[in-house]
C-alpha cells in the first residue's frame, strides 16, 4: 500500500486595501524612505483599518478563495489550523471564529503561536494529520494584524510590519509529491530580543502596562537580525543537504519576508540565483505568519507539478525552520 503524503492542492490570500507607504511613515516618525528601503527592502505595507475587524476577517476571504478554486463547501473542511500572534481575542481560538464565519460546521481547529515561523510549524502539524489517514482536508492559514500591536511612534518596529492572510489546503496523495521533509527549531533564550512585555499571565493588563506601552511588539533589531541571518541560512542549507538537493534541483525558495538582506543571505547560502527567490516584501512588509503563504498565492501561476520548493522562516521566540515540498499541481 502506498504511503499517504500531504500535498498542497490550493492556495488563497488576502491583503487589506489601505496602503501605508514609507512616505506616510516619514510624517509619523523620524525616518525616511531611503533609510527604510536600503535596510529592509520595504516600500509599503497593507493595514486593516476598518473598525471592528480582526485577523479572522482576513483569514476568511483567503480560505473562501481556496474553496472556490477547489469547488468545495465549507462543510467539507475537517480541520483549520490558524498560525497567528494576533488572535481576535485571547480565547476562543481564532480558528474557531474563522470556522463559524465560513460555516465550516464539521471542522475542529486551533491556533498555533510561533511568530514568523508559525506557518511552517502549522503546515508540519497539518501534514501529520493528513499522513495519519484520519483527515482528508486540512486548512492551514497564516494571518496577522500586526498593526494592532505596533507602536507607530517606535521607528524600530513600525517600518517593518503589515497585515495580511495566506492559506493552503492540504489533501492526501499517494504520488511522490507534497510535504517531504521539515526541520523545525526553537530557542526560548532569544525571547528577550523580540516579545510583547505585557498582556499575558506573567504581566496582566493594567493601567500601568498600557501607559508604559507594554502591549506593543518590542524588538532589538540588531540582535534579531544576527540570529535570523544565521538561523534561516543554516536550516535552509541543512534541509537541502539532508535530501541531496543541489541548487539546480530547487525551483523556488519561499523565504519569510522579514528583511531583504536576510533573504539574500539565505539564497546565497543555498547557492540560488535571485530569479528563484520569491520576494514581495516591498509591497507587503512583514506580515508575520502570512508571508510564506502570500508568496505561494502570488506565484501560484509560476509553480509546476513536481517543482522542488524550500520554505524557510525565522521568528520571535526564537523560532525557525525549513520545509521541502514537491508542488502537487
Amino acid at each position: 500500500m502506498s504511503k499517504i503524503l500531504a500535498a498542497i492542492t490550493a492556495v488563497g490570500g488576502y491583503v487589506p486595501e489601505t496602503k501605508l507607504t514609507n512616505f506616510d511613515l516619514e510624517k509619523m516618525v523620524d525616518t525616511n524612505d531611503e533609510w527604510i528601503r536600503t535596510r529592509t527592502g520595504i516600500e509599503e505595507r497593507r493595514i486593516l483599518k476598518e473598525p471592528g475587524k480582526g485577523s479572522s476577517d482576513m483569514a476568511v476571504p483567503a480560505i473562501q478563495e481556496i474553496l472556490k478554486k477547489r469547488n468545495l463547501q465549507a462543510t467539507d473542511i475537517d480541520c483549520i489550523i490558524c498560525a497567528t500572534v494576533t488572535p481576535d481575542m485571547v480565547f476562543p481560538a481564532t480558528a474557531n471564529i474563522i470556522a463559524d464565519k465560513l460555516g465550516a460546521a464539521n471542522a475542529w481547529g486551533f491556533d498555533l503561536s510561533a511568530a514568523c515561523s508559525g506557518f511552517l510549524f502549522a503546515l508540519t502539524t497539518g501534514t501529520s494529520f493528513i499522513e495519519s489517514g484520519r483527515y482528508k482536508k486540512v486548512i492551514v492559514v497564516g494571518v496577522d494584524k500586526m498593526s494592532a500591536i505596533i507602536d507607530y511612534t517606535d521607528r524600530a518596529t513600525c517600518i517593518i510590519f503589515g497585515d495580511g492572510a495566506g492559506a493552503v489546503l492540504l489533501e492526501p496523495t499517494t504520488e511522490e509529491l507534497g510535504i517531504r521533509d521539515s526541520i523545525l527549531r526553537s530557542d526560548g533564550s532569544g525571547s528577550k530580543y523580540l516579545h510583547m512585555k505585557a498582556g499575558g499571565s506573567l504581566k496582566p493588563a493594567s493601567v500601568e502596562t498600557v501607559l508604559a506601552k507594554e502591549h506593543f511588539a518590542y524588538q532589538e533589531g540588531q540582535a534579531v537580525f544576527k540570529f535570523a541571518v544565521k538561523g534561516m541560512a543554516d536550516v535552509s542549507a541543512e534541509i537541502m543537504e539532508r535530501n541531496n538537493l543541489s541548487a539546480a534541483d530547487v525551483a523556488w525558495l519561499v523565504p519569510h519576508q522579514a528583511n531583504l538582506r536576510i533573504i539574500d543571505a539565505t539564497a546565497n547560502r543555498m547557492g540560488l540565483d535571485k530569479e528563484k527567490v520569491m520576494i514581495n516584501i516591498q509591497r507587503y512588509g512583514n506580515t508575520t505568519a502570512a508571508t510564506i503563504p502570500l508568496c505561494l498565492w502570488e506565484w501560484e501561476s509560476c509553480l509546476h507539478k513536481g517543482d522542488n520548493i524550500i520554505l524557510s522562516a525565522f521568528g520571535g521566540g526564537f523560532t525557525w525552520g525549513a520545509i521541502w515540498l514537491k508542488w502537487a499541481y
